[in-house]
């Protein structure tokens, strides 16, 4: 078992609430800088920036998960990640056709730039990706699990579509074996009252920016014997998924 500090929760340039500098490379270099050993993009409801992210990470040494955050029907926001590019990328052409055909006014919204693997802009998303989906609660997480993904609740611990806001409570159903907070502090408070004994906290940063990127400090211990970084994120998507506790 090998320890390794994370951030499974980042956005690109490519969401339109996050700075035009959050691309790639710079994403990468900063998670080098502040110790980060395993990053995940989540952009809203695109992974249209995973492909470029995976090959900077990789020029840092860090272990790339591809991912997205989902805004459920309710207006949740679910964090979506999987063990390799390719069912990420068949997740996010099956998400576009769910999301509302609504597009992007920059000067409203921001730019949701999409870049190259040399971290050149090469083109904008036209649709609105900060809108919601018409996917409810429970297919949005059983449709992330088809595609061999884990996904559970971001940020609980805020207001902002955070599922505790929105339903009072975290629910039986669907059974997230984890769910993501903002602040390690709450997570006595946040189990006890909600019930989350048993499940995996996720401390996370929801980086828009480049001086957020691993504020949240945490950790966890992966099986990565023989080492490979597909190894490492499947062990973490198994644990995600409640596949191996």
């Amino acid at each position: 078992m090998t320890r390794y500090t994370y951030d499974l929760h980042i956005h690109s340039c490519l969401s339109p609430c996050a700075d035009d500098d959050m691309t790639p490379a710079n994403i990468a270099g900063m998670a080098s800088l502040a110790g980060l050993q395993l990053l995940a993009l989540t952009d809203h409801n695109s992974c249209g920036n995973c492909a470029p992210f995976m090959k900077a990470c990789r020029r840092y040494g860090i272990v790339p998960v591809p991912g997205m955050e989902l805004t459920t029907a309710e207006e949740i926001h679910l964090v979506c990640l999987f063990p390799e590019l390719e069912p990420a990328l068949a997740f996010d052409q099956e998400v576009k056709t769910h999301l509302l055909p609504v597009k992007n006014r920059k000067a409203v919204f921001g730019n949701q730039i999409l870049v190259n693997e040399e971290d050149e802009p090469i083109g904008e998303e036209e649709l609105l990706l900060i809108s919601a989906t018409d996917l409810p609660l429970e297919q949005a997480y059983a449709l992330a699990r088809s595609y061999g993904g884990a996904a559970y609740p971001a940020h609980i611990d805020r207001d902002a579509n955070g599922i505790v806001a929105i339903l009072g409570t975290v629910p039986q159903e669907p059974a997230f074996p984890a769910v993501e907070l903002r602040d390690r502090a709450n997570r006595e408070a946040y189990t006890e009252r909600h019930g989350l004994a048993g499940k995996r906290l996720i401390c996370s940063s929801d980086s828009h920016n480049l001086w957020t990127i691993g504020d949240s400090g945490d950790a966890i211990e992966l099986d990565d014997e023989p080492y490979s970084s597909a190894k490492v994120r499947n062990a973490l998507i198994g644990i995600l998924r409640g596949d191996a506790l």
